[in-house]
Formats: C-alpha cells, sequence, structure tokens
C-alpha cells in the first residue's frame, strides 16, 4: 500500500497540464452498470455499434481489459466553446469537434499524466484510453466522485457542467484515495434535456436510444437516415448538443483553455451554400485532423441531403 498523499498530488499534476479534475477509483467490477447494459443492448438501442456488444466483460471490468490494473484515473477536459458559424443558417458542427480531433490531445496529455505519476510519485505501469476500448467511462467518472449521470445520460459536474471528455487511466498500482463519495443525482424534477430533444431519443431518465439519437444517426449510423427524422434535425450535420445546450448546469460551462481545440476558422466561415456545394476535396481541408473526418465524404453528404 503506498503512502497516503499520492491522490492529492495525482489531481495537481492533472491540473498543471490542463484537466479540469481528477478523480480516483478502485479497479473492480461495475454489477451496477451490467444490468443496465444488457437491457440497452437486448432492446436492440446501440443500432448499428455491434462492437457495443462484444467484449462486454472487459467493459464491466477494467482489470480484464488491462491485466494488473488496480486503479483507474479518471480526468475530465473542457471543450466548452461560444464560438459559432458565421452564417447562422449553417449546418451545425458539434461544440467537440469544431477544433483538432480529441483523441490525440488527449492521448498525448494522458500519456505524460503517466510518465509523471510514475517518475514523481511511484513507479507504476499503465494504459491511457479516450473512447478508444470497452471502457465505461461516465460509470468510472460517476464512481471517482466527479459527477452524477443525468437524465441525457451525460456524466454532469457540479462546477463545470457536462462539455467535458472523459478519459481514463489503467495503472497497476493501488493508489489510497481520500474517501470518494459518489455525487447524488442533482437533475431532480427537471426534464428540459428530455423535452428539447428532436427526435426523441430520450426514452427514459437516463436511458437514450442511440437510433433517435442525432449524434448517432450524423455519425455511428451506417446506412440512409429514416425519413421519420426529416426535418427533425435542427440542421445538425455532425453530432448534437442540444440535450446539452438547455441543461442548467451548463450555465457553470466555462470556455475552455486548450489551444488545439480552437475552433477552426474555416469550418465557421462556411456558409450554407457552401456545405452543400462542398466536394471531396474541400471536405479533407476543413476535416483535417478534425473528428469531423471520422465519417467520411459519403456520411457527411448523406446528412446533408437529409437536411436538405
Amino acid at each position: 500500500m503506498e503512502k497516503p498523499g499520492y491522490q492529492k498530488q495525482i489531481q495537481q499534476i492533472a491540473a498543471q497540464l490542463g484537466f479540469l479534475e481528477c478523480g480516483i477509483a478502485v479497479a473492480e467490477e461495475l454489477p451496477e452498470e451490467a444490468a443496465r447494459l444488457s437491457l440497452w443492448l437486448e432492446k436492440g438501442m446501440h443500432g448499428t455499434m455491434s462492437y457495443m456488444e462484444r467484449n462486454r466483460e472487459k467493459r464491466l471490468d477494467p482489470r480484464l481489459l488491462h491485466e494488473g490494473t488496480r486503479s483507474v484515473v479518471v480526468v475530465l477536459q473542457n471543450y466548452f466553446t461560444r464560438h459559432s458559424p458565421a452564417d447562422a443558417s449553417a449546418p451545425i458542427v458539434s461544440k467537440y469537434a469544431l477544433g483538432r480531433d480529441y483523441h490525440p490531445v488527449m492521448k498525448q496529455k494522458m500519456n505524460e499524466l503517466l510518465r509523471r505519476i510514475s517518475q514523481e510519485i511511484t513507479p507504476c505501469s499503465g494504459r491511457a484510453f479516450v473512447d478508444s476500448a470497452p471502457l465505461l467511462e461516465r460509470a468510472w467518472a460517476r464512481r471517482a466522485g466527479l459527477g452524477w449521470i443525468g437524465k441525457n445520460g451525460m456524466l454532469i459536474s457540479p462546477f463545470h457542467g457536462s462539455f467535458f471528455f472523459v478519459g481514463i487511466l489503467l495503472i497497476d498500482k493501488e493508489i489510497p484515495a481520500m474517501p470518494v463519495r459518489e455525487l447524488s443525482d442533482r437533475c431532480g424534477t427537471c426534464t428540459r434535456c428530455i423535452d428539447a430533444c428532436p427526435t426523441k431519443a430520450i426514452v427514459a431518465p437516463r436511458v437514450v436510444d442511440a437510433r433517435r439519437c442525432i449524434s448517432y444517426l450524423t455519425i455511428e449510423h451506417k446506412g440512409d437516415i429514416d425519413p421519420e427524422f426529416r426535418g427533425k434535425m435542427k440542421n445538425r450535420v455532425f453530432g448534437c448538443d442540444i440535450c446539452q445546450d438547455v441543461c442548467p448546469w451548463n450555465r457553470k460551462a466555462r470556455e475552455h483553455n486548450e489551444p488545439q481545440f480552437t475552433p477552426s476558422a474555416g469550418l465557421l466561415q462556411l456558409t450554407c451554400e457552401e456545405w452543400h456545394a462542398m466536394d471531396e476535396e474541400r471536405f479533407r481541408e476543413i476535416s483535417r485532423d478534425s473528428a469531423i473526418s471520422r465519417t467520411g465524404f459519403e456520411g457527411i453528404r448523406r446528412n446533408l441531403l437529409h437536411l436538405l
């Protein structure tokens, strides 16, 4: 067992690296989430995301994902911005995708956090994950005391709202943590996210049917978008922030300070006409180093045609 105080030191290093918050939880199985995940999958709410069905045991126990794991270090990275397209009628890209792709940005910072933990605090090894492995990131953030799961399925922090990425470090040392008090649900009777969702994807508090979610439909979905959703996409071409935009807790959101997430001027300056006239070469230009490249040109064309 390592000496007390390590958690505070790790949190200080995380803050120096620009993370909003950092928490630590003991690596163990997630029995509570197991039942919810099984029911969600059985109802087919994952749509064409077949990868959600694979590695279910690893998804529920990080010790199976990375051998020797004893602690789960969770970090939050702010991506909130008030920047918006110059043309108010232009198709809308989710806030998180306006700057550089967050995967390499987060991975670099988290690997640095791991290096400093090992060199400055206690020798250890581990792996960093950012939406790149079967992990229930929000569940671990809740366990680490960083927030609660809101009715829209997002992790909500009482200090920062919900416009942040969640990163996970699995390490092979047990970090004695200060007693972690999981935050109680502070959504209360509020149903703004449920009421605001134009496609009615939030079918119950904390239950999102991906097949109806605009983020899923514009990014993950394979094939044509169901005509049922025509006229309901609210001009979203990549991702959606509607349920977060209306959340009262996001009044606490502040502009991020990560230079690599600075919104692309070229992206924000595209007019509605330029979006719809875009060819593949222009798409490659605006999506270079961006999460938007994930959908590909054909995916963006599909989304734009559906908006028409």
